[in-house]
């Protein structure tokens, strides 16, 4: 991984955007952690901070609770291998994905953590009714922006039943309609673990320069997934 070089730095307005990811948002925290030590400038110089799903989760820890990116790293690979325990992982019966990770939520983001969110955060979300994408930077209490992250995080079928319930309507995953989010404003640095066209990513240099782009993403594939792709369209 390479942090974005000296001419993104110089620019006065920049966006972080956190690809969505489930577990390998791990990369992100890694990703998170190596800019609080050797990007102390490019930080410095950032407006506003996005992402969708796993991404939403780190952008917010990044932007509210720094101080607590180890914590957060502890806590996913305990929450990792606690599903790796469960009898069918996360689809077990009986066993309450979005209340864990909501407990996590709750034990590192900070009281004040919507106060700083506010309108610095984008999180992307998905509607159920018309499937169409939100960016959700607006939240009037801590609450609200839990609620706001569980609704990017939640992956049908895999988290639950149930679709998170936020301002009289229901939301599921962000990742399944804006995987990363690109703002308007500014020049958004890209994070993902996905090899691609990103700022930030890890290289694979035995691959051709293929790329599929799944919902605003663009990953590098193999001929054979480039032809997949073709045939669904």
């Amino acid at each position: 991984m390479e942090v974005p070089g000296a001419c993104i730095a110089r620019m006065k307005h920049i966006n972080l955007s956190f690809a969505a990811c489930g577990f390998l948002g791990i990369y992100h925290l890694g990703a998170a952690s190596a800019l609080c030590r050797h990007g102390k400038k490019l930080l410095k110089d950032v407006k506003a901070f996005a992402g969708a799903s796993a991404g939403s989760l780190v952008a917010s820890v990044l932007l509210t609770a720094p101080e607590k990116l180890e914590e957060c790293n502890e806590f996913t690979y305990k929450f990792a291998e606690e599903i790796r325990r469960q009898s069918f992982g996360a689809v077990t019966p009986g066993y309450d994905f979005m209340a864990r990770l909501r407990s996590g939520m709750e034990l590192i983001l900070p009281p004040n953590a919507h106060e700083l969110a506010h309108n610095r955060l984008h999180v992307s979300i998905t509607n159920t009714k018309t499937r169409e994408n939100y960016l959700v930077s607006s939240f009037s209490s801590r609450e609200d922006l839990i609620k706001v992250l569980l609704a990017s995080s939640f992956v049908p079928i895999y988290a639950g039943l149930k679709p998170v319930e936020y301002q009289g309507q229901k939301w599921v995953d962000g990742g399944l309609t804006n995987s990363l989010p690109i703002l308007p404003v500014g020049r958004t640095v890209t994070i993902s673990p996905f090899s691609g066209r990103l700022d930030i990513s890890p290289q694979d240099k035995g691959q051709l320069d293929l790329y599929i782009n799944i919902t605003n993403q663009d990953i590098m594939g193999s001929i054979s997934s480039i032809k997949t792709e073709k045939c669904t369209h």
